[in-house]
């Protein structure tokens, strides 16, 4: 028991913080309302799940493939959803190739297909509503995947109007969001597994660089954008689909590291089925993706 006492320390902490951040979300003051906070519970649990899942699967398939891995580690934070995520430890090295697509596709697969009921129930649950005149605000972007599930659930509203999301939805948005941002191609990522498996410890090497550079140019372009100095529809075009945050983005995967550690017995093939559950992974990126996650209406 003792060996897991952090784990479940840190479990129960961020599930507090995510029941917190829900509870904020729907106006409630934790202070003056305490007994309310459990109105904060359907963004907690549909969030919980797709994180809890997202890592379980990792675990298991760490499991399946003789590879030594801790149980999920839970970052609570005070923020608006509460939690900076999950994570697992890997303890020995992931020996094939099978291995590493099987341990490094598994988790965003799992999240993906929570994250993709979730965000149909919780956009059942949302309204069309009138947008506040002169009233800015926090606006999310939309992968093609959430584009679409809003549109086939709620239509498209109408001028004037905007979608106002359910907390199950939000939490649905933040899922497919989490999964697009692990699916990053980069350095040891999920998506770095997976093209490192796919494609070799050179073209891996390439792609971690170019993407990072590609990232940080685009955070860095749209800063320079803030500036009075530039004008014109070009401009506001890529004020429209730029984000600053991706310059973040970019220095913390140089941190982290863009290389990749090398499979032990790389000879040895993979098969065009575990091949497939890695493109299936890639195609997952491409419909998670969005561009512009936040910006300011």
């Amino acid at each position: 028991m003792r060996g897991y006492l952090v784990h479940i320390v840190l479990f129960v902490l961020t599930f507090l913080s995510t029941l917190l951040a829900g509870a904020l979300q729907k106006g409630i003051n934790p202070f003056t309302e305490p007994w309310r906070i459990w109105e904060g519970l359907p963004f907690c649990i549909s969030l919980m799940a797709i994180l809890l899942t997202h890592e379980l699967s990792h675990y298991f398939a760490s499991k399946k493939n003789h590879t030594k891995a801790t149980l999920p580690y839970f970052i609570p934070a005070p923020s608006i959803i509460g939690t900076f995520g999950a994570f697992i430890k890997m303890k020995s090295p992931i020996t094939t190739r099978k291995a590493l697509i099987e341990i490094g596709a598994s988790g965003p697969i799992g999240g993906f297909v929570v994250a993709v009921f979730v965000s149909a129930y919780g956009l059942s649950q949302s309204q069309i509503v009138e947008l506040p005149e002169g009233e800015g605000g926090l606006i999310l972007g939309d992968s093609i995947l959430f584009s679409l599930l809003s549109q086939l659930i709620l239509g498209t509203p109408p001028e004037g109007k905007d979608v106002l999301l359910h907390p199950v939805a939000f939490s649905g948005w933040i899922g497919l969001f989490v999964t697009s941002m692990n699916l990053l191609p980069i350095g040891q990522l999920d998506g770095g597994h997976i093209a490192y498996a796919l494609f070799g410890r050179r073209h891996h090497r390439r792609l971690s660089y170019l993407l990072t550079i590609i990232l940080a140019l685009a955070g860095v372009v749209r800063l320079y954008l803030y500036s009075d100095l530039f004008s014109g529809e070009i401009f506001d075009l890529l004020r429209r689909h730029l984000w600053e945050g991706w310059a973040i983005w970019a220095v913390l995967l140089f941190m982290l590291g863009l290389e990749h550690p090398p499979v032990i017995y790389w000879e040895e093939p993979l098969r065009p089925s575990r091949a497939f559950i890695g493109y299936i992974a890639l195609f997952i990126f491409i419909i998670t993706f969005t561009p512009v996650p936040f910006r300011m209406g």
